[in-house]
């Protein structure tokens, strides 16, 4: 049976962390090597990692240089055959979240897998704010800003072992850089968990912010660039429209 390390990197989540972690925890699959690490939160979110000791297999509590940092320190300490990341305000959908990314992986021979994601209301989790589907992707796609919703996105570890970790420095679009290599420049192969597996609260660094998108466009540019990709700023934000029409969905 193949071992799936969830990594959810933490700071200062105290109001979010404890669902996360019990949406880990509750997966029927059997053979989870759950690792938490956090940048040295200090307002109570370590109190309740500690709670559940005994049911987590690693645990890191130290100063990063950010969230790609973090999830870098978790894939080295990771020991699984499949990789995912659990952002610490974000929770699986289901029971079954794990199991059928296993089933995915098994039925279709690939290196990685997707799939779709709920960005939901802060509080009440079942209430969507905008549904992001990944069935329309296609790597053709990625040099208009287009990638699978990160939280859903699951790699054999070989693959990061052979291509790399997430590069530090990008600041809000290393996972956008991460799949441009993987799928584009390197052509791991990928299939499509076709349902909808993660519920994201909405408001994180990468959903919020004018200033933030800018810089994110413009993060996008350089990480297609880098990876043989022809794209520009003017075709990265032709997605826009296509984010509304998510909205208008939901």
């Amino acid at each position: 049976m193949q071992k799936v390390s969830v990594i959810t990197v933490c700071f200062n989540s105290v109001a979010t962390i404890r669902d996360a972690i019990e949406s880990v925890l509750g997966q029927d699959y059997p053979n989870i090597e759950y690792i938490i690490v956090d940048g040295g939160s200090s307002d109570g979110t370590m109190d309740i990692v500690h709670e559940y000791a005994g049911r987590i297999a690693k645990v890191v509590s130290e100063p990063d240089d950010g969230i790609y940092d973090a999830m870098n320190k978790g894939i080295r300490s990771a020991s699984g055959d499949i990789i995912g990341m659990l952002n610490s305000d974000d929770v699986y959908s289901d029971v079954k979240v794990i199991s059928d990314i296993v089933e995915q992986f098994n039925v279709s021979r690939v290196d990685s897998v997707y799939a779709d994601l709920s960005i939901v209301d802060r509080v009440n989790l079942d209430k969507t704010v905008r549904f992001c589907s990944s069935k329309d992707f296609s790597v053709s796609r990625v040099r208009w800003g287009w990638m699978v919703p990160h939280p859903t996105f699951f790699v054999r570890k070989r693959c990061y072992d052979e291509f790399g970790l997430y590069k530090l420095d990008y600041r809000v679009s290393a996972d956008f850089e991460m799949v441009a290599r993987l799928l584009w420049k390197e052509k791991v192969t990928f299939s499509r968990l076709p349902r909808c597996i993660v519920k994201m609260r909405n408001g994180g660094i990468s959903t919020t912010g004018f200033w933030w998108r800018i810089h994110q466009n413009l993060e996008i540019v350089r990480a297609c660039k880098e990876n043989g990709i022809y794209t520009n700023i003017f075709l990265v934000m032709l997605k826009v429209p296509m984010k509304l029409l998510e909205y208008l969905k939901a």
